[in-house]
């Protein structure tokens, strides 16, 4: 995977085999894809995203994100994050409160010409062979907060809401979000716990480790998928929170006692 970084604004580009990453961005995030595809699965919904597609995707937002070159190009796509303190500096400025915080999710957008000529603004600075100055990054910024503002009446209601998350229960939490290959301390701050707390209160509901319970939780996902939707290990191991099909297959085995390769042949 390629990347060029100009502060808060990123090109990605992924030429060959799949890459996956699993994110908790700590910022909102707009994101324009220019070529190839982009699947987001998130816990309760899939999404398929691909040339000319552009999506806000809110911070603190569990998913995993698997980037993919189809048809003989790249992935290839551009990314501008929202951090708090331009967030702050920016509705300070415009002197909106917000009376009530929305509902955290994706957010796509159809294309129009706002959209197409900040974005084509942006692509040319990649052709820079120095690094775009903090000034022009902070304008480009603010450009898109104004522009999102213009198309979503709704969208204060999102970027304009500086809380953090607050303590939830661990169990429903975690039963919905196991298949995310996340470390615990990313698990304890969406739970709104030190690690500390995190494991101790882990270990009271489940009775065993958040690594092994993770583990199994895992295996036994990509065991029904294998078994039930007759699914290819290879389409399976990435969304089921492993990092690779032969650390997948080595953890199946061990678990089950025999291949994931197996169980598809005799369903």
């Amino acid at each position: 995977m390629a990347e060029s970084k100009y502060a808060e604004i990123v090109l990605s580009c992924v030429e060959e085999k799949p890459f996956k990453a699993e994110v908790v961005s700590e910022y909102h995030t707009l994101v324009h894809v220019l070529s190839g595809e982009m699947k987001m699965v998130q816990t309760d919904h899939s999404y398929v995203f691909t040339e000319g597609d552009i999506l806000l995707v809110p911070r603190n937002q569990l998913c995993a994100v698997i980037k993919r070159p189809t048809n003989g190009n790249p992935y290839k796509s551009i990314a501008v994050t929202f951090r708090p303190e331009r967030l702050t500096d920016y509705y300070a400025q415009k002197k909106i409160t917000i009376q009530q915080p929305s509902v955290q999710k994706l957010r796509t957008f159809a294309r129009n010409a706002l959209l197409d000529s900040y974005f084509s603004s942006i692509l040319s600075y990649f052709e820079m062979k120095s690094e775009l100055p903090d000034e022009i990054a902070l304008l480009k910024i603010q450009e898109g907060i104004s522009i999102l503002r213009s198309i979503d009446k709704e969208v204060d209601s999102l970027l304009a809401d500086f809380s953090e998350p607050g303590k939830i229960n661990l169990a429903e939490f975690m039963e919905k979000n196991f298949m995310f290959n996340m470390p615990l301390q990313k698990f304890s701050y969406l739970t709104g716990r030190s690690v500390a707390t995190f494991n101790r209160d882990f270990r009271k509901i489940f009775h065993t480790t958040p690594q092994r319970w993770l583990t199994q939780k895992r295996l036994e996902l990509s065991h029904y998928r294998l078994a039930e939707n007759k699914e290819k290990p290879a389409e399976v191991y990435l969304e089921a929170g492993f990092e690779n099909l032969s650390h997948f297959s080595f953890a199946f085995k061990k678990h089950f006692g025999y291949a994931p390769t197996e169980l598809r042949k005799e369903a």
